[in-house]
């Protein structure tokens, strides 16, 4: 059992900062072929610019709003121009807003269905299919993998949470569907599941929301609040052929809060 993506070629969203960085990062250091995609370019150039401008690099970025359909097409021939295949998907690329349950206008539900949901599923059957007419060409058999990076919230929500618990739970049943659908061809879906890991959105939260630390850490039974490193290798797990009996899987990384948890703390 192996768990080596070396020589395999991944597209990571959301990798300007966070968590999808992180993961981005660490496949990089695992010897993938990584394109780091990401609407914020600012953030991408600072981030991987320098690396990604080698001759020889393994690593390429990619700045373009993935809601649209003609950047989710342009990201996937960037990735084909650049290393000739895509084996690994990682759609890490989320937001979390807050929600006013009794006011449509500030529920932010369509909001984070359109890109929490939608934009995961848009590239996940775009690069889908480029994965099965690889295999086909090469005539050998397809072994994509997809992650999809979820929440505990799906499960465990906050009153203010509204839309993101929603559309977690969504990517949370698009990952199965998926996983069934796309079983034939040998491509795996799963997903991670995450709470208590220092995402940038929970950086954010820290800075304004005075006390949220210590009630994450007080809720959560490892009592501490994980690197998005130790999220990157479980994404990598999943990536790699070390999981390669599982598909259409939620896989929780969150020190235990989620058996414990209650409604009266976010769930990041």
């Amino acid at each position: 059992m192996s768990f080596s993506i070396a020589g395999k070629t991944a597209i990571v969203t959301g990798a300007a900062n966070g968590v999808g960085l992180a993961i981005a990062r660490h496949f990089l250091e695992m010897d993938a072929n990584v394109v780091f995609a990401d609407m914020d370019e600012e953030g991408l150039v600072r981030e991987i610019g320098e690396e990604a401008s080698k001759d020889d690099s393994r690593a390429r970025y990619f700045a373009g709003d993935l809601r649209e359909k003609l950047s989710i097409a342009n990201l996937l021939s960037a990735t084909i121009d650049a290393f000739d295949t895509v084996d690994i998907l990682v759609n890490a690329s989320r937001q979390v807003a807050y929600s006013e349950a009794l006011c449509p206008e500030e529920d932010s539900v369509e909001q984070l269905l359109q890109q929490n949901l939608m934009t995961s599923l848009r590239l996940t059957q775009l690069v889908a299919k480029r994965m099965i007419k690889q295999a086909e060409e090469e005539d050998k058999p397809c072994q994509g993998s997809i992650v999809n990076l979820s929440s505990i919230a799906a499960r465990r929500t906050h009153p203010d949470l509204l839309g993101y618990s929603i559309s977690c739970a969504a990517l949370d049943q698009m990952t199965r569907a998926m996983a069934v659908a796309l079983a034939p061809h040998n491509i795996r879906v799963n997903a991670v599941a995450f709470g208590s890991v220092m995402s940038a959105s929970l950086k954010d939260t820290l800075k304004i929301k005075e006390g949220c630390r210590d009630d994450i850490i007080r809720n959560t039974p490892l009592a501490r609040i994980a690197s998005a490193t130790e999220l990157a290798e479980a994404t990598r797990f999943l990536a790699s052929e070390g999981s390669g009996f599982m598909t259409g899987q939620i896989l929780t990384v969150d020190g235990g809060r989620s058996i414990v948890d209650t409604v009266s703390v976010a769930a990041h």
